[in-house]
C-alpha cells in the first residue's frame, strides 16, 4: 500500500521534533487518517536510536527473485495436488465403489499413480531446493523478506489453500445432510483438508513471524 507523502513528510518531521510514536498515531487518528494508513506511515521510519529519522528499506521487485518464487509456488501446487491424486488412488483401491468398476478403471489408476510419482520425483526436490537457496538468502539478507513478489504469492497461496478448505468443508457437509457419507469419501475429504490446511497454516505462521519481525 503506497503512503501518502503528505502523511509521510508530517510523521518525519514529528519524528524530528521528538514526538513519540504514540503521540503521533494519536495525532493523526483524530485528524481523520484510518489505522492503516497510521501504521504504514510509522513503519517507514525504523524504531532505532538516532538523531534523526532512519528510514526502513521498500519493498521492491527484483526479476531473480520473481523467478526463483515462481519456481517455488509452481513445484509447491505440483506437489500438493500430485500427493493429493497419488492418495486419492490409493483410497479408490482400498474402498472401492462397486458401481463405478469397469474395464478401464484399473488401467486408469495405474496411470494416475505413475504420473503422480513422477511428478512428485521431480517437483518435490525443487521445491525443497528453491526453499533452501531462499531461506539462506533472506538470512543473509533479511531485507529480502520486503519482496513483493513473495508477499504476492503468499497471499494467493493462502486465498486457494482456504478457498480448497471451504469448498472441502462445503461438501462434507453437504454429503452428511444427504446421508451420503461413505468411508472412501471421508478419506478423501481428510487427505484434502490436511494438505490444504498445511500449506495455509504454514505461510499463515510464516505472515505473521514476518509482521512480529518487522514490530520489533
Amino acid at each position: 500500500m503506497a503512503v501518502d507523502a503528505e502523511l509521510l513528510t508530517f510523521v518525519r518531521d514529528a519524528l524530528t521534533r521528538g514526538a513519540s510514536r504514540k503521540q503521533i498515531e494519536d495525532a493523526l487518528l483524530g485528524a481523520g487518517w484510518s489505522s492503516d494508513q497510521v501504521s504504514n506511515a510509522l513503519s517507514a521510519f525504523a524504531e532505532i536510536d538516532f538523531p534523526v529519522p532512519v528510514p526502513t528499506p521498500k519493498p521492491y521487485l527484483s526479476a531473480r527473485e520473481a523467478f526463483m518464487y515462481l519456481v517455488l509456488f509452481t513445484t509447491l501446487y505440483i506437489s500438493a495436488f500430485n500427493l493429493g491424486n497419488l492418495v486419492f488412488q490409493f483410497i479408490n483401491r482400498a474402498f472401492p465403489d462397486p458401481s463405478a468398476q469397469h474395464a478401464g478403471l484399473g488401467e486408469y489408476s495405474r496411470y494416475a499413480i505413475r504420473w503422480s510419482v513422477a511428478s512428485l520425483i521431480v517437483a518435490f526436490p525443487i521445491f525443497l531446493y528453491v526453499t533452501n537457496l531462499i531461506g539462506r538468502a533472506i538470512k543473509r539478507d533479511p531485507s529480502k523478506r520486503a519482496s513483493k513478489v513473495r508477499k504476492w504469492l503468499t497471499y494467493i497461496t493462502l486465498f486457494v489453500a482456504a478457498s480448497v478448505l471451504i469448498g472441502d468443508l462445503t461438501s462434507l457437509i453437504f454429503n452428511f445432510l444427504g446421508g451420503e457419507l461413505t468411508l472412501r469419501f471421508v478419506f478423501k475429504v481428510l487427505t484434502v483438508g490436511i494438505i490444504a490446511g498445511t500449506i495455509f497454516g504454514y505461510y499463515l505462521w510464516d505472515l505473521r513471524k514476518e509482521e512480529s519481525a518487522v514490530e520489533m
